[in-house]
């Protein structure tokens, strides 16, 4: 296979570096900007290859040795052949680029980091194992050095062949303030087993529903507000936040770097106050929690019901009212009616998944006169998206944080704060 010498150019999203070959762009992992490299290419598309690394002719001087020795098998991190300080210099680059190719020049992005390795709470193992690189193969652990020490304690204790089989869900973390079960500050909810139970319970000692040997015809009914959802207390946890108490299902989302969720709580909810504050995307409502110390009522909009039944246990004796439904949703049916009984929103907080808010959310913002918006994003490229729509609608971007949640990896989490 022909192999080509090229220069690392620019680190794009995904953490990979472009160069070109022949005029054609060429992606290449575990590159560093400046690098002098020898490739080959491993798949070809219409407008753009794929390289892999043969060797390294001359190597960056933030290229440092991987601490763990999965690196580069493993599909989790894919920034720990740099140094620290340059990880944070290049997700920081993506950032700013983003915002840049919406025509949007941002103000000096501000970091937030904390502990480079140790940090991470929250996995998923398949069969005992995380996912191989670019395979479906299982890769069989006993330490990840990005994990927190409870979850290391149970790889390192927990033979791989003594692991539960199918997807598994870890949270460990000695901000955990209760254990319903299970091992000591680690919630392990395996899912097939569970779901299999609850099936068996369900069928269990159950009559045949049928009438002259048929089914009997399902009778409709209204339905409570939030039956439906799914709440098995052997996968609840409980932490310690901030002199709160969160609650959730660790088989849901909610996120694995809480020294750095301790840091962005303040500068996503500090510095807040009024009579009404809107949370869409609310996910168990974290957020909510903290606004409603400082808010008359807050307005809790999440179209995951099981997320949002976690939000009513962690808001309960507080001003609240919660929508089960998507944001467009709200907007379109509920938005108008809700302002006009309790006010206008002195601040919205906006949490939205990687393919950022709805066209109908942005939209409805932009043309708010809510004085307020801090817009968090998993996602550089929708965040740089939605903040030129709210920008051309008249707010002005302030302050834009780089929200340091996983390093070793290219996944970038960062915060707006836009006002008009």
């Amino acid at each position: 296979m022909p192999t080509y010498k090229i220069t690392a150019e620019q680190i794009v999203t995904g953490g990979d570096c472009i160069s070109s070959i022949d005029g054609k762009k060429v992606f290449v992992p575990l590159a560093i900007p400046g690098e002098e490299l020898e490739i080959e290419i491993t798949k070809e598309f219409r407008d753009y290859s794929q390289g892999r690394i043969v060797s390294v002719i001359s190597p960056s001087p933030h290229r440092v040795q991987p601490f763990c020795p999965l690196y580069g098998t493993c599909g989790g991190c894919n920034m720990m052949h740099i140094d620290t300080g340059f990880q944070q210099e290049l997700r920081k680059s993506i950032l700013r680029e983003a915002f840049v190719r919406e025509g949007i020049e941002p103000p000096d992005i501000e970091l937030v980091s904390g502990a480079d390795r140790g940090y991470r709470a929250r996995f998923q193992l398949h069969d005992g194992g995380l996912m191989e690189r670019g395979s479906n193969k299982m890769i069989r652990l006993s330490r990840c050095d990005c994990a927190t020490a409870e979850v290391n304690r149970y790889l390192s204790e927990i033979p791989p062949g003594d692991r539960p089989r199918g997807r598994v869900h870890l949270f460990g973390s000695g901000a955990i303030t209760s254990i319903p079960g299970g091992y000591d500050k680690i919630v392990i909810a395996h899912e097939e087993e569970r779901q299999q139970k609850k099936e068996e319970k369900a069928l269990k000692g159950q009559p045949r529903k049928t009438l002259g040997g048929r089914p009997l015809k399902k009778q409709k009914r209204i339905r409570p507000r939030f039956e439906g959802t799914s709440f098995d207390p052997a996968n609840s946890c409980t932490i310690g936040l901030l002199g709160k108490e969160i609650r959730f299902d660790v088989q849901g989302f909610f996120q694995s770097n809480l020294e750095m969720l301790a840091k962005a709580v303040p500068l996503i909810t500090g510095g807040l106050s009024g009579g009404n504050a809107l949370d869409i995307y609310a996910g168990v409502g974290t957020f909510s929690t903290f606004l409603a110390d400082s808010f008359g009522k807050v307005c809790l909009v999440e179209h995951n019901r099981d997320a949002l039944a976690w939000a009513e246990i962690n808001l309960a004796g507080k001003s609240h009212e919660s929508y089960g439904l998507s944001a467009d949703n709200w907007i379109r049916n509920h938005a108008a009616r809700y302002t006009a009984l309790n006010g206008g929103f002195d601040a919205v907080v906006v949490d939205p998944p990687r393919s950022g808010m709805e066209k109908s959310v942005s939209s409805w913002l932009a043309a708010s006169d809510i004085p307020r918006i801090r817009s968090l994003s998993c996602d550089a490229a929708t965040q740089a998206r939605d903040t030129a729509v709210l920008v051309r609608g008249g707010y002005r971007l302030d302050r834009l944080f780089l929200l340091d949640f996983y390093p070793q990896t290219c996944h970038i989490e960062s915060l707006a704060w836009l006002s008009k």
